[in-house]
C-alpha cells in the first residue's frame, strides 16, 4: 500500500513540474484552480 501511495504521489509531483515547466500561463492557472477544486470537492465527501 505505502508504494502505491508514494507512486501516485510521484505521479502528481511530475504533472505539476510538467505543467510549471511549460510556462504557460493559461496552462499553470488552470491545473491551480482544478486542485483547489478537486481538494474542495474531496474534502465535502469525506
Amino acid at each position: 500500500m505505502k508504494i502505491t501511495r508514494w507512486l501516485y504521489k510521484l505521479a502528481r509531483l511530475s504533472r505539476d513540474a510538467e505543467v510549471l515547466s511549460s510556462g504557460d500561463p493559461k496552462k499553470i492557472a488552470r491545473h491551480a484552480k482544478n486542485k483547489l477544486l478537486g481538494r474542495r470537492l474531496f474534502r465535502k465527501l469525506w
